[in-house]
């Protein structure tokens, strides 16, 4: 049996970039792209993914393997991997700075623990806004979503020298700033509730100068920190639907479907 190098080229060429671009989305995805899922298994889950879509995409058009023209199209396909993930990615940091917001302005912020997706401390309120998002992220089917978003970039992001326009590359600036915007809104209703707890104790300490404020203040303003957070649990659910319909809605404005 012979094998003409020009089919063996077609046939790898149809592999790799295909496969670059998926390595770029589980390389940061949300919940999959961390330090706690093994290498191992998601090679595994980028090699198995990438056989499955082999045969539904257009083929490689003119492949040369071993040429600079080559390089850049592997570094195309990763970077728009990327972005897909990075979406991702963005959705769930919109929790942790919620968290980290309400941390601060309830006086949790020394309680802090090592995050292990990241390796950096955060405060423990961040963390478990972080664990929720991210059931909830698979709860919803958010990994299966991402990844019929990869397949349609295929359709819409062709293995071509084609690049993003700069509306494109606007959309993932702009969701970037709706991070902030949508964490503060999740943590809206608290700061304002802490605000009417600190300024009860500014009239206390000016009703009273002989109290102690700092030694009364401070517990008290926590207990109230995990009681408002408790009271505002209800609405997570509500914000999270909104920015995951934000983050499908420019996700799909990034691959241009």
């Amino acid at each position: 049996m012979e094998f003409h190098l020009n089919l063996i080229m077609q046939t790898l060429a149809d592999f790799l970039l295909p496969m670059a671009r998926v390595s770029g989305v589980f390389m940061i995805m949300a919940g999959l792209g961390t330090r706690n899922v093994p290498m191992r298994i998601r090679v595994l889950l980028i090699v198995s993914l990438t056989f499955m879509i082999m045969p539904v995409i257009p083929p490689v058009p003119n492949p040369e393997l071993m040429s600079f023209r080559m390089v850049l199209q592997v570094m195309q396909q990763v970077t728009i991997g990327f972005a897909i993930g990075f979406m991702t990615l963005i959705f769930i940091n919109t929790f942790i700075v919620a968290g980290q917001v309400l941390a601060t302005q309830s006086g949790l912020a020394f309680a802090s623990m090592v995050d292990p997706a990241s390796g950096i401390s955060v405060p423990a309120i961040g963390q478990f806004y972080l664990i929720l998002a991210t059931l909830l992220f698979f709860i919803f089917d958010g990994h299966l979503i991402t990844i019929q978003m990869l397949v349609m970039s295929f359709d819409t992001l062709p293995i071509v020298d084609a690049w993003w326009s700069v509306l494109q590359i606007w959309a993932i600036i702009e969701f970037s700033g709706w991070m902030f915007a949508t964490a503060l809104s999740i943590t809206l209703a608290p700061i304002i509730a802490m605000l009417v707890v600190n300024l009860s104790f500014g009239i206390m300490t000016r009703a009273a100068p002989q109290l102690n404020i700092f030694a009364i203040g401070f517990p008290i303003t926590m207990l109230s920190g995990l009681l408002i957070l408790w009271l505002t649990l209800d609405t997570f659910l509500i914000h999270y639907g909104i920015q995951w319909q934000m983050t499908l809605d420019y996700t799909c404005r990034v691959i241009g479907c």
